[in-house]
């Protein structure tokens, strides 16, 4: 019997970074119904820091985020929708609000050491119903038995699965099996995996997951996400079809049609491993930050890339956002010192 492998959709999540959080009722809309009808089952929708994450400090959503999952529950015959909540961004008032709509996944994630702070969260979720999900960040930035430890604590306060989240796509196969491999022999509860495609190794790291034991696999239409983007889905379902795993009934012919015909028309621009997005992986820096530090380069005249080094040495981690704009002063101080 083929193992099964259960796929779920970021593009109305982690997609959001890449859109600038721009995204359009119309767009979710034609968006959850290709991925409906593709038979993707679970679908993530919500800005793309977390419910709550419309802000001056992460960016603003174009249209406000409950109407955004209204539209997508609307529109669903078949998913079920899923919510980010990062704790700290997001409350227990707006994780209400969106089972409200019906939304019935929610993935509550942390930084790699801060599980302890999920606890409130996920309980919440498992007492209104829905399936809790946790999500450690930057998961590189910790050892596989430290992860461990943390995905524990989560599986203690209610999660129903728990995820090695490769934030900055920073890792590549065997860092990625051996966290994997550390918490599919510690847990009692399904791994999933969220990789990254800074040092293109999203896709090879989510099968490696697979191989390793994990159960649950995230990706996006044309790796539509933050940084270099995320390992691409419709990539993800072909390549596990060829390997003979149950994708359970995922379409990827229709996968690659949504693909093409949705998502690729609205990009700002394609997923690509340029020099900031790959200086991201490289320095082990959040994904999210990629447009945070162009537009910060920009500002100040400085290049990019070196933000981004900076950002790796002070180990910078999503929530910090406002400091690119510091780093890129004062490098922009050096950089007029060392000319004059």
């Amino acid at each position: 019997m083929a193992k099964s492998v259960r796929l779920i959709d970021s593009t109305l999540r982690d997609g959001s970074h890449a859109m600038a959080h721009q995204y359009t009722s119309d767009q979710v809309r034609n968006i959850v119904k290709a991925l409906d009808d593709a038979g993707v089952g679970t679908i993530e929708i919500s800005h793309g820091d977390g419910l709550g994450g419309s802000s001056f400090q992460y960016g603003f959503s174009k249209e406000p985020e409950l109407d955004l999952i209204k539209v997508a529950a609307e529109t669903v015959s078949k998913s079920q929708l899923a919510v980010l909540l990062l704790p700290g961004i997001g409350t227990r008032e707006d994780l209400r609000e969106a089972e409200k709509y019906g939304v019935k996944v929610a993935r509550i994630a942390t930084h790699c050491t801060e599980a302890d702070i999920s606890q409130q969260h996920i309980g919440l979720a498992k007492d209104m119903g829905m399936e809790a999900i946790g999500f450690l960040m930057m998961a590189h930035m910790v050892s596989p038995e430290k992860l461990l430890e943390q995905a524990r604590l989560m599986e203690k306060y209610g999660a129903d699965s728990v995820y090695v989240t490769d934030s900055a796509g920073a890792l590549t196969p065997d860092g990625f099996r051996a966290r994997v491999r550390a918490l599919v022999e510690g847990l009692g509860v399904p791994v999933g995996v969220h990789a990254h495609n800074n040092l293109q190794s999203a896709v090879a790291n989510s099968l490696a997951a697979v191989e390793e034991g994990a159960a649950i696999v995230d990706g996006c239409c044309a790796g539509l996400g933050a940084g270099a983007g995320n390992a691409p889905l419709e990539i993800i379902a072909a390549v596990m079809t060829r390997e003979g795993y149950d994708i359970g009934g995922v379409d990827w012919f229709k996968l690659v049609d949504a693909t093409e015909t949705t998502v690729r028309p609205i990009m700002p621009r394609q997923q690509i491993i340029d020099g900031p997005a790959l200086t991201l992986g490289y320095a082990g820096v959040y994904s999210s930050f990629l447009l945070h530090a162009e537009r910060a380069a920009k500002r100040f005249d400085v290049d990019p890339r070196e933000i981004l080094l900076e950002c790796g040495r002070r180990k910078l981690v999503g929530g910090q956002e406002d400091m690119l704009v510091e780093i890129a002063f004062e490098l922009a101080q050096q950089k007029a010192a060392t000319t004059n």
